[in-house]
């Protein structure tokens, strides 16, 4: 559920729809983070959320930002000059590996002898792809992400005085706790490298909103894991989802074959993340409209776009009629940024930022 400060904001905006982002939420989680992992470094992943008022509450509390393309590396620079950025992703173009950084995580061997070619300095992190049991985990980056253990016994005997290798950068898997990150965590600190990027992935209950990954356990872990190693983290939604909210209005209510709908203003090329993730959004029903609707019983939330996956949440029991506002949550991560903005060409969203 959502607090009073949220609440009040979300009836007082001047058109919907809009997102609404908590800052001062946002700054007390992650100051609350950053105690909780003590020694072991804290970047922020900005493809979960690159928004620049975002970016400026978590830059007093982080110690440098990861980003995976050249846009994001132009707007996290402009915005901090002076901020250490570890470049990452799959693909990166000559002109990307030419980017001034202070960490680049190298993705294969061709990608590092790219590198070199370039005749620039760099501090290297090699992206192991490691086959770990990840049983429960939401994603597992396979694939075309990083290297397996051959790629990265390739890369070994070409670094020199100007391309250095620094360490090791794995991105476990997303969705799972802090036990179950841990324990990967030690079976990969088994190898020699004195650096260790140990990526994100901490888990995130669409669900269960109010269940939160143990950042004071996995803090704990890190501690008892480092043995004298550099660790770093990256995480990213695991930071800002809390932070942020979709608010929206019902314009229509009806049944069909017997199941209720509710249509409301916008949609998910505004809020992608149910239809990707295939999960109902939490939300929160305000009482603001008068008009037709149902009460206490099933129904599915959608948007205004021309297809059936145009869905929020299904067959939720509330109460929804016509004008109520609907407040849509955990909406501060892989949320308008992954969106498909223009299909159709609603118009887009406005932002609102509470600041106290």
């Amino acid at each position: 559920m959502i607090g009073a400060r949220v609440r009040d904001a979300a009836t007082s905006l001047p058109a919907v729809p809009a997102y609404l982002y908590d800052l001062p939420a946002l700054d007390e989680h992650v100051a609350s983070v950053r105690r909780a992992l003590g020694a072991a470094e804290l970047y922020y992943a900005v493809k979960a959320n690159p928004d620049a008022e975002l970016l400026r509450v978590l830059a007093g509390h982080v110690d440098g930002f990861e980003v995976s393309s050249g846009g994001e590396h132009a707007h996290v620079t402009s915005l901090f000059p002076g901020m250490p950025v570890a470049l990452g992703g799959p693909g990166k173009t000559d002109a990307e590996l030419r980017l001034p950084h202070h960490r680049l995580h190298v993705e294969s061997p061709n990608e590092l002898r790219r590198l070199l070619a370039t005749g620039l300095e760099a501090d290297v992190l090699l992206r192991l792809n490691p086959d770990l049991p990840a049983e429960g985990a939401a994603l597992t980056m396979s694939g075309p992400f990083g290297m397996d253990e051959e790629g990265v016994a390739e890369c070994l005997p070409l670094f020199g005085e100007r391309v250095r290798l620094r360490g090791l950068h794995t991105h476990l898997a997303s969705g799972l706790d802090a036990d179950q990150l841990l324990r990967l965590a030690g079976i990969l600190l088994g190898a020699a490298y004195d650096e260790v990027n140990l990526g994100g992935g901490m888990a995130v209950s669409y669900a269960a909103p109010e269940r939160r990954f143990d950042w004071e356990a996995y803090g704990a872990g890190l501690a008892a894991l480092g043995r004298g190693r550099r660790l770093r983290i990256e995480p990213g939604r695991a930071l800002t989802v809390y932070c942020g909210f979709y608010v929206t209005r019902v314009v229509d209510v009806k049944r069909v074959r017997g199941e209720a709908y509710a249509i409301v203003l916008g949609g998910t090329h505004h809020l992608r993340t149910p239809a990707t993730k295939g999960h109902d959004q939490p939300f929160t029903v305000l009482s603001t409209g008068a008009g037709p609707g149902v009460a206490d019983e099933p129904i599915t939330f959608v948007g205004q776009l021309c297809t059936p996956k145009d869905v929020f949440a299904r067959n939720i029991r509330t109460t929804a009629r016509v004008g109520d506002t609907v407040v849509f949550e955990m909406a501060g991560a892989y949320a308008w940024n992954i969106s498909h903005h223009d299909f159709l060409m609603h118009p887009k969203p406005a932002f609102h930022y509470l600041r106290s």
